[in-house]
């Protein structure tokens, strides 16, 4: 497929999405499925092109005046693929599986030498009107570059899996595929997004990857990974342990010595740990399914007890966009109280000098400081690590997240990672 049946069939798959309120990725398949001609390249590009209208839908409707998948498409073609009303006019003229020929209008509008003169702010940061606040609360006057900065493709990001293997004899068996060192996390490796049609290497069909040497993992989670402060000898209960990725991480932070109970409410989420743990060659990590009584055993016991907690995503917006203009504040209200639940749920298992560890990966405030502010205010008998400690001790010098009273948050404009947060809570 040439640009113009690429541009027609992203076109049509966001007009899928838009009518029948699918997620992208389902649409993506399905659309692959019923046009089987179309190659792996090709589906990588038309994949790209949705992501990336998705991405930054508010700027490509604002410049086009219009939000429809047409406008959206046409705007990334020609502001993020480099593309002009001239060649796309041209290119579509000579493919008959193209889009219908441009319009006056639309030749005007991808032709404005300031396509985003007036917009709001909410338009340039690209995110949803009623979210601006609460990003202003986490990061200030440096909102809008945040919410830019969340536009962009994201990386590919590998953890090497110390208990197998080290950085530079992954590097050395990856370097076909000219792999870079992460910037902060010291077992990271990171393949960068490419522009247009680029696609990223498939490391799960890799030697390495089936060996057990790395895992998928982005660098902010390597990075709050680290900052459990997971050492060798401690019982840890991972409650919300979900497929696995923290777990290996801190299995791996503590040479296979000591415990992490690895725990999630959700069979179908936990599923696939089990399979994970055998290939990194883990045997400190032992998995408890949801049922009555499960951790009954470990109450007062823990020397760490860490909440991936469920939360909105908003920190991966890159990876999802479609779930950016999906969230509502109802959303957000029931994500809290769950968070708050599970806050009040860990406590039972911690022992005196315990470590609560509240992780998110979400950039919104309600769910991050605010909560952890408010446990505190019903738990005086916890305090809060000092986020700059923690930092400085794990990571010193380099990129700095942004600090907080009771906790610090990674973003991509802040430290290259997807946005997380994370508290270190003792108990007294």
């Amino acid at each position: 497929m040439r640009l113009p049946g690429r541009l027609a069939a992203a076109i049509e798959i966001l007009g899928d999405v838009e009518t029948r309120h699918r997620p992208v990725s389902e649409a993506l398949k399905g659309w692959g499925i019923n046009n089987r001609f179309a190659g792996a390249g090709d589906r990588a590009a038309i994949g790209n092109l949705v992501y990336d209208a998705l991405r930054r839908r508010a700027s490509h409707a604002f410049a086009m005046g219009d939000d429809t998948p047409r406008a959206l498409v046409l705007s990334v073609a020609v502001r993020d693929w480099g593309e002009t009303p001239d060649s796309l006019t041209v290119a579509f003229a000579e493919d008959s599986h193209a889009p219908a020929a441009l319009t006056s209008d639309e030749i005007a509008h991808l032709s404005a030498a300031h396509p985003l003169a007036g917009a709001p702010d909410h338009v340039l940061a690209d995110l949803p009107e009623w979210t601006a606040g609460r990003l202003a609360e986490n990061f200030g006057t440096g909102w809008v570059a945040e919410g830019q900065a969340m536009t962009g493709r994201p990386p590919l990001d590998l953890r090497v899996n110390t208990l197998k293997s080290s950085r530079d004899r992954v590097l050395k068996s990856l370097s076909r595929l000219t792999p870079n060192d992460t910037s902060i996390s010291p077992v990271g490796i990171r393949f960068p997004a490419g522009p247009r049609d680029a696609r990223t290497p498939n490391v799960q069909v890799d030697e390495g990857y089936l060996k057990g040497w790395f895992e998928v993992q982005d660098q902010g989670s390597q990075i709050v990974s680290a900052l459990t402060g997971a050492a060798p000898g401690e019982q840890i209960l991972d409650l919300c342990a979900g497929a696995g990725g923290k777990t290996l991480a801190m299995a791996a932070a503590m040479q296979n010595k000591g415990q992490i109970f690895a725990y999630d409410s959700d069979r179908n989420r936990l599923a696939p740990i089990y399979d994970r743990l055998k290939r990194n060659g883990a045997r400190n990590a032992q998995v408890r399914p949801p049922g009555k009584g499960a951790l009954d055993d470990l109450a007062g016991k823990m020397d760490r007890v860490v909440i991936d907690a469920p939360c909105t995503g908003s920190g991966t917006w890159r990876r999802r966009p479609d779930a950016k203009w999906k969230l509502t504040a109802e959303q957000v209200a029931q994500r809290v109280g769950e968070q708050a639940a599970l806050l009040a749920e860990a406590v039972r298992y911690l022992k005196p000098g315990g470590t609560l560890i509240y992780i998110t990966c979400s950039i919104l405030t309600d769910e991050n400081q605010n909560q952890i502010e408010q446990f505190l205010g019903a738990n005086p008998g916890f305090e809060a690590t000092d986020p700059k400690q923690l930092w400085a001790e794990q990571f010193p010098g380099g990129a700095s997240p942004y600090f907080s009273a009771v906790g610090l948050t990674l973003t991509p404009a802040a430290t290259d990672t997807d946005g997380f947060f994370l508290a270190a809570l003792r108990r007294r």
